[in-house]
């Protein structure tokens, strides 16, 4: 008889929240919508009134490719995180810094999708710049129950559509030379007011070690919830690693780069003491300002206790043996 051992973070599909309720509550928004983030009231008055969405997924022209077949290595032990809910809470500080409210996911919607374009350079056989619809149809694509935690103590269960970066990797054809994978997101501060906020150093930037960019877990991301991702998400090419705090999984990619010497990502820039560059989960690890110990489920609204590596030790911990001298949980 063939017993199958499950590991620590599966459950049965059976468990897993069916998609139902998608845009219920977008009918909430109107008159009570406030200020889109710190200093940018005055900006959000464009987007009051009724406008065409360039952004609209249904308008996508890989949506023929969805839903991607899943692959059932991974699995959840928690509920899937219901789409109004986690398309309604989302850090995307390129449109504002209040996830809350709804006024992330509809001024985001603004943004077009095409044309998008990836820039593929550094240490690579072949720089070259990819349209981001022959990349999407260029990697096959599937789709992976993965949790999510930010670094702010929430989280959520996600099914992610796109393909695995290792094997982006692979087809990018780097040097021996390169070490790090840098990934730069968009600047178009005519739609991204939150680009308009001198404070933080635009464009977003983080990156991966090669060892950890070649690992089976990171993915690239073109979809949720069986279709292509709408725009909070960061459609129409983000990254998921989902062994690390939210902001390493840099939305939006326009570059990807393979270089030698260690990036400093935006937030290390803005407060290295707070947030480093590998940025491990860890209950065990306190944010300077928080507990890391437990997290809030957005779907469920209950808390959780906080899994070392967000559960995935499994697959990711020998990335870092040895590495005792580095603050590999900040």
């Amino acid at each position: 008889m063939l017993i199958r051992r499950r590991r620590s973070w599966e459950i049965p599909e059976s468990a897993a929240t069916p998609e139902s309720a998608y845009l219920s509550r977008r009918g909430l928004l109107g008159a009570g919508v406030g200020l889109l983030g710190i200093g940018l009231g005055a900006g959000l008055a464009p987007f009051a009134e009724a406008a065409p969405e360039p952004g609209d997924p249904a308008n996508d022209p890989t949506r023929d490719l969805y839903p991607a077949r899943r692959n059932d290595a991974y699995t959840l032990d928690r509920p899937v995180t219901p789409e109004d809910i986690s398309g309604n809470y989302n850090n995307f500080y390129e449109f504002g810094s209040d996830r809350s409210y709804y006024q992330i996911a509809d001024v985001a919607a603004r943004m077009p999708r095409r044309p998008w374009t990836v820039k593929i350079d550094g240490l690579v056989e072949n720089p070259r710049e990819v349209g981001i619809d022959d990349l999407i149809r260029a990697m096959p694509l599937e789709e992976r129950l993965y949790r999510h935690r930010c670094v702010e103590a929430w989280s959520m269960a996600v099914p992610w559509t796109g393909f695995p970066l290792k094997d982006f990797v692979a087809w990018a054809k780097p040097m021996s030379g390169a070490k790090f994978v840098r990934f730069e997101t968009f600047v178009k501060p005519d739609v991204a007011l939150g680009q308009r906020r001198f404070i933080y150093p635009w464009p977003y930037i983080d990156s991966l070690t090669i060892e950890e960019a070649t690992n089976e877990l990171p993915l690239l991301v073109t979809g949720i919830y069986g279709k292509p991702a709408p725009n909070q998400f960061g459609a129409p090419l983000r990254l998921a690693v989902p062994w690390k705090y939210g902001f390493k999984s840099v939305k939006s990619i326009v570059r990807i780069s393979f270089v030698a010497e260690r990036p400093v990502g935006l937030w290390e820039q803005v407060q290295g003491r707070e947030y480093g560059f590998w940025a491990n989960v860890n209950p065990g690890v306190p944010h300077p300002r928080w507990s890391q110990a437990t997290e809030r489920d957005i779907g469920t609204g209950e808390r959780r206790p906080t899994l070392i590596y967000n559960g995935y030790g499994e697959q990711v911990a020998g990335l870092y043996k040895g590495m005792t001298a580095e603050k590999l949980f900040m």
